[in-house]
Protein backbone atom coordinates (compact mmCIF):
# COMPACT_ATOMS: atom_id res chain seq x y z
CA UNK A 1 0.00 0.00 0.00
CA UNK A 2 1.23 3.49 -0.85
CA UNK A 3 0.09 6.61 0.96
CA UNK A 4 0.74 9.57 -1.32
CA UNK A 5 0.74 12.89 0.51
CA UNK A 6 0.70 14.59 -2.91
CA UNK A 7 -0.36 12.70 -6.05
CA UNK A 8 -0.24 14.45 -9.41
CA UNK A 9 -3.19 13.61 -11.70
CA UNK A 10 -4.44 15.09 -14.99
CA UNK A 11 -6.83 17.17 -12.90
CA UNK A 12 -4.06 18.51 -10.69
CA UNK A 13 -2.58 17.55 -7.35
CA UNK A 14 -4.56 15.42 -4.91
CA UNK A 15 -3.75 15.03 -1.21
CA UNK A 16 -3.61 11.92 0.99
CA UNK A 17 -4.36 9.24 -1.62
CA UNK A 18 -3.99 5.49 -0.98
CA UNK A 19 -2.58 3.44 -3.90
CA UNK A 20 -1.79 -0.22 -4.50
CA UNK A 21 -2.43 -3.16 -2.20
CA UNK A 22 -0.82 -4.92 0.74
CA UNK A 23 -0.73 -4.75 4.52
CA UNK A 24 2.44 -2.65 4.79
CA UNK A 25 2.06 1.05 4.02
CA UNK A 26 4.79 3.12 2.36
CA UNK A 27 4.47 6.86 2.81
CA UNK A 28 5.66 9.23 0.12
CA UNK A 29 5.52 12.98 -0.26
CA UNK A 30 5.44 13.28 -4.07
CA UNK A 31 3.97 10.60 -6.37
CA UNK A 32 3.57 10.86 -10.15
CA UNK A 33 1.96 8.56 -12.70
CA UNK A 34 4.55 6.31 -14.33
CA UNK A 35 5.44 7.37 -17.87
CA UNK A 36 4.71 5.17 -20.91
CA UNK A 37 7.60 4.80 -23.37
CA UNK A 38 5.71 4.71 -26.67
CA UNK A 39 8.55 3.72 -29.01
CA UNK A 40 11.26 1.15 -28.35
CA UNK A 41 13.64 -1.00 -30.36
CA UNK A 42 15.00 -2.95 -27.39
CA UNK A 43 17.96 -4.64 -29.10
CA UNK A 44 19.50 -1.26 -29.93
CA UNK A 45 20.26 -0.56 -26.25
CA UNK A 46 23.24 -2.93 -26.52
CA UNK A 47 24.81 -0.80 -29.29
CA UNK A 48 24.28 2.59 -27.61
CA UNK A 49 27.49 4.60 -27.92
CA UNK A 50 29.01 2.33 -30.58
CA UNK A 51 28.14 4.48 -33.59
CA UNK A 52 29.73 7.76 -32.52
CA UNK A 53 32.92 7.71 -34.64
CA UNK A 54 32.84 9.71 -37.84
CA UNK A 55 32.86 7.77 -41.10
CA UNK A 56 34.77 8.63 -44.29
CA UNK A 57 31.97 10.91 -45.56
CA UNK A 58 29.04 12.76 -44.06
CA UNK A 59 27.29 10.70 -41.40
CA UNK A 60 23.49 10.59 -41.24
CA UNK A 61 20.58 8.40 -40.23
CA UNK A 62 21.28 6.26 -43.29
CA UNK A 63 24.91 5.53 -42.35
CA UNK A 64 23.82 4.79 -38.77
CA UNK A 65 21.21 2.40 -40.14
CA UNK A 66 23.89 0.27 -41.79
CA UNK A 67 25.72 -0.02 -38.45
CA UNK A 68 22.45 -1.00 -36.78
CA UNK A 69 21.74 -3.66 -39.43
CA UNK A 70 25.18 -5.20 -38.85
CA UNK A 71 24.59 -5.29 -35.09
CA UNK A 72 21.09 -6.76 -35.43
CA UNK A 73 22.43 -9.61 -37.57
CA UNK A 74 24.15 -11.11 -34.50
CA UNK A 75 21.17 -11.20 -32.13
CA UNK A 76 19.19 -14.37 -31.44
CA UNK A 77 16.31 -14.95 -29.01
CA UNK A 78 18.42 -15.51 -25.87
CA UNK A 79 20.47 -12.38 -26.53
CA UNK A 80 17.33 -10.36 -27.27
CA UNK A 81 15.73 -11.44 -24.00
CA UNK A 82 18.83 -10.54 -21.99
CA UNK A 83 19.17 -7.13 -23.66
CA UNK A 84 15.48 -6.30 -23.39
CA UNK A 85 15.26 -7.32 -19.73
CA UNK A 86 18.19 -5.07 -18.84
CA UNK A 87 16.66 -2.21 -20.82
CA UNK A 88 13.29 -2.63 -19.15
CA UNK A 89 14.92 -2.55 -15.70
CA UNK A 90 16.63 0.72 -16.69
CA UNK A 91 13.29 2.06 -17.91
CA UNK A 92 11.56 1.25 -14.63
CA UNK A 93 14.31 2.84 -12.55
CA UNK A 94 14.04 5.99 -14.69
CA UNK A 95 10.25 6.28 -14.29
CA UNK A 96 8.80 4.42 -17.29
CA UNK A 97 6.17 1.84 -16.28
CA UNK A 98 4.98 0.64 -19.71
CA UNK A 99 6.77 0.24 -23.03
CA UNK A 100 5.52 0.00 -26.62
CA UNK A 101 7.95 -2.38 -28.33
CA UNK A 102 8.11 -1.71 -32.09
CA UNK A 103 9.38 -5.20 -32.84
CA UNK A 104 10.76 -6.21 -36.24
CA UNK A 105 13.46 -8.81 -35.44
CA UNK A 106 11.18 -11.64 -36.50
CA UNK A 107 13.43 -14.14 -38.32
CA UNK A 108 16.76 -15.82 -37.74
CA UNK A 109 19.90 -13.84 -38.71
CA UNK A 110 20.00 -15.64 -42.08
CA UNK A 111 16.48 -14.40 -42.83
CA UNK A 112 14.80 -17.78 -42.45
CA UNK A 113 11.74 -18.08 -40.25
CA UNK A 114 12.08 -19.76 -36.88
CA UNK A 115 10.20 -23.05 -36.47
CA UNK A 116 7.96 -21.12 -34.09
CA UNK A 117 7.36 -17.77 -35.85
CA UNK A 118 6.78 -15.88 -32.58
CA UNK A 119 10.12 -16.95 -31.07
CA UNK A 120 11.59 -13.45 -31.00
CA UNK A 121 8.31 -11.90 -29.86
CA UNK A 122 8.23 -14.37 -26.97
CA UNK A 123 11.69 -13.22 -25.95
CA UNK A 124 10.32 -9.68 -25.62
CA UNK A 125 7.25 -10.86 -23.68
CA UNK A 126 9.41 -12.87 -21.28
CA UNK A 127 11.76 -9.92 -20.80
CA UNK A 128 8.90 -7.59 -19.88
CA UNK A 129 7.43 -10.17 -17.51
CA UNK A 130 10.77 -10.72 -15.77
CA UNK A 131 11.42 -7.00 -15.39
CA UNK A 132 7.84 -6.28 -14.33
CA UNK A 133 7.09 -3.57 -16.87
CA UNK A 134 3.81 -3.26 -18.77
CA UNK A 135 4.21 -4.16 -22.45
CA UNK A 136 2.36 -3.15 -25.59
CA UNK A 137 3.90 -5.42 -28.21
CA UNK A 138 3.75 -4.09 -31.77
CA UNK A 139 4.77 -6.72 -34.33
CA UNK A 140 6.01 -4.91 -37.42
CA UNK A 141 5.04 -5.47 -41.03
CA UNK A 142 8.16 -4.92 -43.18
CA UNK A 143 7.84 -6.03 -46.80
CA UNK A 144 9.85 -3.84 -49.18
CA UNK A 145 13.10 -1.90 -49.21
CA UNK A 146 11.83 1.40 -50.60
CA UNK A 147 8.94 3.37 -52.07
CA UNK A 148 9.73 1.77 -55.43
CA UNK A 149 8.88 -1.68 -54.06
CA UNK A 150 12.41 -3.09 -54.26
CA UNK A 151 12.93 -6.39 -52.41
CA UNK A 152 14.49 -6.44 -48.98
CA UNK A 153 18.27 -6.55 -49.02
CA UNK A 154 20.24 -9.29 -47.25
CA UNK A 155 20.39 -7.40 -43.95
CA UNK A 156 16.67 -6.62 -43.97
CA UNK A 157 15.43 -10.14 -44.62
CA UNK A 158 15.23 -11.05 -40.97
CA UNK A 159 12.68 -8.23 -40.59
CA UNK A 160 10.46 -9.41 -43.45
CA UNK A 161 7.11 -11.18 -43.24
CA UNK A 162 4.47 -11.95 -45.81
CA UNK A 163 1.15 -10.32 -45.15
CA UNK A 164 -0.45 -13.64 -44.17
CA UNK A 165 2.41 -14.51 -41.82
CA UNK A 166 2.15 -11.09 -40.20
CA UNK A 167 -1.58 -11.36 -39.57
CA UNK A 168 -1.18 -14.87 -38.20
CA UNK A 169 1.55 -13.65 -35.86
CA UNK A 170 -0.61 -10.83 -34.53
CA UNK A 171 -3.52 -13.20 -33.97
CA UNK A 172 -1.34 -15.72 -32.13
CA UNK A 173 0.14 -13.05 -29.89
CA UNK A 174 -3.25 -11.48 -29.24
CA UNK A 175 -4.30 -14.73 -27.52
CA UNK A 176 -1.78 -14.00 -24.74
CA UNK A 177 -3.12 -10.55 -23.82
CA UNK A 178 -3.51 -9.62 -20.16
CA UNK A 179 -3.59 -6.49 -18.03
CA UNK A 180 0.18 -6.17 -18.43
CA UNK A 181 0.35 -7.27 -22.09
CA UNK A 182 -1.39 -5.57 -24.99
CA UNK A 183 -0.80 -6.40 -28.65
CA UNK A 184 -1.19 -3.87 -31.45
CA UNK A 185 0.18 -3.63 -34.97
CA UNK A 186 2.98 -1.64 -36.53
CA UNK A 187 3.58 -0.70 -40.14
CA UNK A 188 7.29 -0.09 -40.36
CA UNK A 189 7.00 2.87 -42.75
CA UNK A 190 5.36 3.84 -46.01
CA UNK A 191 8.51 2.81 -47.84
CA UNK A 192 8.41 -0.69 -46.27
CA UNK A 193 4.67 -1.44 -46.64
CA UNK A 194 3.20 -1.37 -50.17
CA UNK A 195 -0.11 0.41 -50.61
CA UNK A 196 -2.10 -2.79 -51.24
CA UNK A 197 -0.73 -4.40 -48.09
CA UNK A 198 -1.50 -1.31 -46.04
CA UNK A 199 -5.12 -1.38 -47.23
CA UNK A 200 -5.48 -5.07 -46.41
CA UNK A 201 -4.01 -4.73 -42.91
CA UNK A 202 -6.28 -1.81 -42.08
CA UNK A 203 -9.31 -3.71 -43.38
CA UNK A 204 -8.52 -6.68 -41.12
CA UNK A 205 -10.62 -7.14 -37.96
CA UNK A 206 -7.31 -7.26 -36.09
CA UNK A 207 -6.83 -3.53 -36.73
CA UNK A 208 -10.31 -2.44 -35.70
CA UNK A 209 -9.67 -1.62 -32.05
CA UNK A 210 -5.96 -1.74 -31.32
CA UNK A 211 -2.99 0.64 -31.45
CA UNK A 212 -1.53 1.20 -34.93
CA UNK A 213 2.00 2.62 -35.07
CA UNK A 214 4.10 3.74 -38.04
CA UNK A 215 7.43 5.50 -38.60
CA UNK A 216 6.75 8.52 -40.76
CA UNK A 217 8.46 11.70 -42.04
CA UNK A 218 11.56 11.09 -39.93
CA UNK A 219 14.05 12.07 -42.62
CA UNK A 220 14.16 14.63 -45.44
CA UNK A 221 15.22 11.82 -47.81
CA UNK A 222 12.01 9.94 -46.99
CA UNK A 223 9.92 13.02 -47.78
CA UNK A 224 11.74 13.55 -51.08
CA UNK A 225 11.32 9.91 -52.15
CA UNK A 226 7.62 9.94 -51.29
CA UNK A 227 7.11 13.13 -53.30
CA UNK A 228 9.00 11.68 -56.25
CA UNK A 229 7.24 8.31 -56.35
CA UNK A 230 3.81 8.99 -54.79
CA UNK A 231 3.43 12.68 -55.62
CA UNK A 232 2.68 13.59 -52.01
CA UNK A 233 4.46 14.18 -48.74
CA UNK A 234 4.34 11.11 -46.40
CA UNK A 235 1.84 12.37 -43.83
CA UNK A 236 -0.42 13.83 -46.52
CA UNK A 237 -0.29 10.56 -48.47
CA UNK A 238 -1.20 8.58 -45.35
CA UNK A 239 -4.19 10.79 -44.55
CA UNK A 240 -5.36 10.50 -48.16
CA UNK A 241 -5.20 6.68 -48.07
CA UNK A 242 -6.13 5.70 -44.51
CA UNK A 243 -8.57 6.67 -41.79
CA UNK A 244 -6.11 8.09 -39.29
CA UNK A 245 -7.70 8.46 -35.87
CA UNK A 246 -6.98 8.03 -32.16
CA UNK A 247 -5.79 4.45 -32.70
CA UNK A 248 -2.73 5.72 -34.54
CA UNK A 249 0.70 6.74 -33.33
CA UNK A 250 2.78 8.56 -35.95
CA UNK A 251 6.34 8.05 -34.78
CA UNK A 252 8.71 11.01 -35.32
CA UNK A 253 6.52 12.95 -37.81
CA UNK A 254 9.40 15.41 -37.84
CA UNK A 255 9.17 16.96 -41.28
CA UNK A 256 5.67 18.39 -41.66
CA UNK A 257 4.12 21.27 -43.50
CA UNK A 258 1.43 23.27 -41.72
CA UNK A 259 -1.41 21.30 -43.28
CA UNK A 260 0.09 17.97 -42.21
CA UNK A 261 0.67 19.25 -38.68
CA UNK A 262 -2.94 20.36 -38.37
CA UNK A 263 -4.20 17.09 -39.85
CA UNK A 264 -2.42 15.07 -37.17
CA UNK A 265 -3.62 17.38 -34.41
CA UNK A 266 -7.24 17.29 -35.56
CA UNK A 267 -7.27 13.51 -36.10
CA UNK A 268 -6.65 12.66 -32.45
CA UNK A 269 -3.64 10.53 -33.40
CA UNK A 270 -0.55 10.61 -31.20
CA UNK A 271 2.65 12.21 -32.42
CA UNK A 272 5.29 9.82 -31.07
CA UNK A 273 8.33 11.99 -30.34
CA UNK A 274 11.78 10.60 -29.48
CA UNK A 275 13.92 13.69 -28.88
CA UNK A 276 17.18 12.06 -27.77
CA UNK A 277 17.21 9.61 -30.69
CA UNK A 278 16.09 12.28 -33.14
CA UNK A 279 18.96 14.46 -31.91
CA UNK A 280 21.47 11.60 -32.00
CA UNK A 281 20.52 10.72 -35.58
CA UNK A 282 20.31 14.32 -36.78
CA UNK A 283 16.65 13.98 -37.73
CA UNK A 284 15.38 17.48 -37.04
CA UNK A 285 12.86 19.20 -34.76
CA UNK A 286 9.12 18.65 -34.43
CA UNK A 287 6.94 21.82 -34.56
CA UNK A 288 5.93 21.55 -30.91
CA UNK A 289 4.44 24.97 -30.18
CA UNK A 290 2.19 25.02 -33.24
CA UNK A 291 1.12 21.42 -32.61
CA UNK A 292 0.16 22.06 -28.99
CA UNK A 293 -1.60 25.23 -30.09
CA UNK A 294 -3.67 23.13 -32.49
CA UNK A 295 -4.67 20.75 -29.68
CA UNK A 296 -2.42 17.88 -30.77
CA UNK A 297 -1.75 14.74 -28.71
CA UNK A 298 1.85 13.66 -28.10
CA UNK A 299 3.90 11.08 -26.26
CA UNK A 300 7.57 10.26 -25.86
CA UNK A 301 9.73 7.23 -26.65
CA UNK A 302 13.37 6.34 -26.13
CA UNK A 303 13.55 4.59 -29.55
CA UNK A 304 17.23 3.63 -30.07
CA UNK A 305 17.91 3.99 -26.32
CA UNK A 306 20.92 6.23 -26.67
CA UNK A 307 19.33 7.53 -23.47
CA UNK A 308 16.78 5.86 -21.19
CA UNK A 309 15.11 8.67 -19.30
CA UNK A 310 11.69 10.32 -19.61
CA UNK A 311 13.19 13.38 -17.94
CA UNK A 312 15.80 13.73 -20.66
CA UNK A 313 13.25 13.18 -23.45
CA UNK A 314 10.99 15.90 -22.08
CA UNK A 315 13.87 18.24 -21.31
CA UNK A 316 15.23 18.01 -24.83
CA UNK A 317 11.77 18.25 -26.35
CA UNK A 318 11.53 21.67 -24.68
CA UNK A 319 15.18 22.67 -25.12
CA UNK A 320 15.13 21.94 -28.84
CA UNK A 321 12.28 24.39 -29.19
CA UNK A 322 14.09 27.00 -27.10
CA UNK A 323 17.16 26.76 -29.31
CA UNK A 324 15.10 27.01 -32.50
CA UNK A 325 12.90 29.91 -31.33
CA UNK A 326 15.30 31.65 -28.93
CA UNK A 327 12.47 31.78 -26.39
CA UNK A 328 11.82 30.07 -23.05
CA UNK A 329 8.95 27.99 -21.62
CA UNK A 330 7.70 27.09 -25.09
CA UNK A 331 5.46 24.16 -24.11
CA UNK A 332 3.50 26.21 -21.58
CA UNK A 333 0.46 27.70 -23.29
CA UNK A 334 -0.64 30.34 -20.78
CA UNK A 335 0.79 32.62 -18.10
CA UNK A 336 1.75 30.80 -14.91
CA UNK A 337 1.56 27.34 -16.49
CA UNK A 338 4.28 24.87 -15.52
CA UNK A 339 6.34 23.49 -18.43
CA UNK A 340 7.20 20.34 -16.48
CA UNK A 341 3.61 19.58 -15.56
CA UNK A 342 2.42 20.38 -19.09
CA UNK A 343 4.92 18.02 -20.67
CA UNK A 344 4.59 15.21 -18.11
CA UNK A 345 0.82 15.28 -18.36
CA UNK A 346 0.72 15.46 -22.15
CA UNK A 347 3.25 12.66 -22.58
CA UNK A 348 1.50 10.48 -20.00
CA UNK A 349 -1.91 10.85 -21.63
CA UNK A 350 -0.59 10.42 -25.17
CA UNK A 351 1.59 7.50 -24.15
CA UNK A 352 -1.31 5.65 -22.54
CA UNK A 353 -3.38 6.26 -25.67
CA UNK A 354 -0.61 4.98 -27.95
CA UNK A 355 -0.18 1.92 -25.73
CA UNK A 356 -3.87 1.06 -25.98
CA UNK A 357 -4.42 1.60 -22.24
CA UNK A 358 -6.98 4.05 -20.93
CA UNK A 359 -5.51 7.11 -19.22
CA UNK A 360 -7.87 6.96 -16.25
CA UNK A 361 -7.54 7.48 -12.51
CA UNK A 362 -7.52 3.67 -12.14
CA UNK A 363 -4.32 3.47 -14.19
CA UNK A 364 -2.63 5.78 -11.67
CA UNK A 365 -3.19 3.28 -8.91
CA UNK A 366 -1.14 0.50 -10.47
CA UNK A 367 1.59 2.46 -12.28
CA UNK A 368 3.24 5.26 -10.37
CA UNK A 369 6.63 6.55 -9.27
CA UNK A 370 7.77 7.94 -5.92
CA UNK A 371 10.23 10.83 -5.97
CA UNK A 372 13.05 10.98 -3.46
CA UNK A 373 11.88 13.70 -1.10
CA UNK A 374 15.28 13.61 0.68
CA UNK A 375 17.19 14.57 -2.46
CA UNK A 376 18.94 17.98 -2.23
CA UNK A 377 17.50 18.90 -5.62
CA UNK A 378 13.99 18.74 -4.14
CA UNK A 379 14.76 20.77 -1.02
CA UNK A 380 12.10 23.43 -0.35
CA UNK A 381 10.03 22.25 -3.32
CA UNK A 382 6.25 22.01 -3.14
CA UNK A 383 3.55 20.92 -5.56
CA UNK A 384 4.02 24.02 -7.69
CA UNK A 385 7.70 23.37 -8.36
CA UNK A 386 8.49 19.69 -7.85
CA UNK A 387 7.82 18.44 -11.40
CA UNK A 388 9.72 21.33 -12.97
CA UNK A 389 12.67 20.54 -10.68
CA UNK A 390 12.42 16.83 -11.52
CA UNK A 391 12.47 17.50 -15.26
CA UNK A 392 14.89 20.41 -15.53
CA UNK A 393 17.19 20.50 -12.50
CA UNK A 394 19.77 17.86 -13.41
CA UNK A 395 20.57 14.20 -13.94
CA UNK A 396 20.74 12.91 -10.36
CA UNK A 397 18.29 9.95 -10.10
CA UNK A 398 15.18 11.13 -8.28
CA UNK A 399 12.89 8.10 -8.78
CA UNK A 400 13.09 6.24 -5.45
CA UNK A 401 10.33 3.62 -5.81
CA UNK A 402 8.27 2.32 -8.71
CA UNK A 403 4.90 0.58 -8.68
CA UNK A 404 4.09 -1.20 -11.98
CA UNK A 405 1.07 -3.37 -12.57
CA UNK A 406 0.24 -2.96 -8.89
CA UNK A 407 3.56 -4.46 -7.71
CA UNK A 408 6.67 -2.86 -6.28
CA UNK A 409 9.43 -3.42 -8.84
CA UNK A 410 11.86 -0.75 -7.61
CA UNK A 411 12.46 0.03 -3.94
CA UNK A 412 15.07 2.49 -2.67
CA UNK A 413 16.47 2.97 -6.22
CA UNK A 414 17.04 -0.76 -6.82
CA UNK A 415 15.14 -3.16 -9.05
CA UNK A 416 14.16 -6.41 -7.36
CA UNK A 417 16.39 -8.55 -9.65
CA UNK A 418 18.82 -6.04 -11.12
CA UNK A 419 22.11 -7.80 -10.25
CA UNK A 420 21.28 -11.09 -11.97
CA UNK A 421 19.75 -9.31 -14.96
CA UNK A 422 22.77 -7.03 -15.37
CA UNK A 423 25.20 -9.95 -15.14
CA UNK A 424 23.34 -11.79 -17.91
CA UNK A 425 23.30 -8.65 -20.05
CA UNK A 426 27.05 -8.15 -19.64
CA UNK A 427 27.73 -11.71 -20.72
CA UNK A 428 25.61 -11.37 -23.83
CA UNK A 429 27.18 -8.06 -24.87
CA UNK A 430 30.67 -9.46 -24.37
CA UNK A 431 29.81 -12.42 -26.61
CA UNK A 432 28.33 -10.11 -29.25
CA UNK A 433 31.45 -7.94 -29.19
CA UNK A 434 33.66 -10.99 -29.68
CA UNK A 435 31.59 -12.38 -32.58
Amino acid sequence: MLHAEHLWTPLGWQRDVMLGQGAETTRARFVLPGMPDLHSHAFQRAMAGLAERRGPGDDSFWTWREAMYAFASRIGPDALRAIATQLYVEMLKAGYTRVCEFHYLHNAPDGKAYAEPTTMSQAIIEAAREAGIGLTLLPVLYMSGGFDGRPLNARQRRFGLTLDAFLQMVEALRAQESAQLRVGIALHSLRAVPEAALREVLASPLASACPIHIHIAEQIGEVQDCLALRNARPVRWLFDHAEVDARWCLVHATHLDDGEMRAIAHSGAVAGLCPTTEANLGDGLFPLAAYLGAGGVLGIGSDSHISVSPVEELRWLEYGQRLATRQRNVAARSAGESVGETLWGAAWRGGRQAAGVAASDDSLRGDCIVLDEAAPLLAARDERSVIDSFVFAGNVPLVRDVLAGGEWVVRDFRHRDEDAIAARFRGVVERLAAA
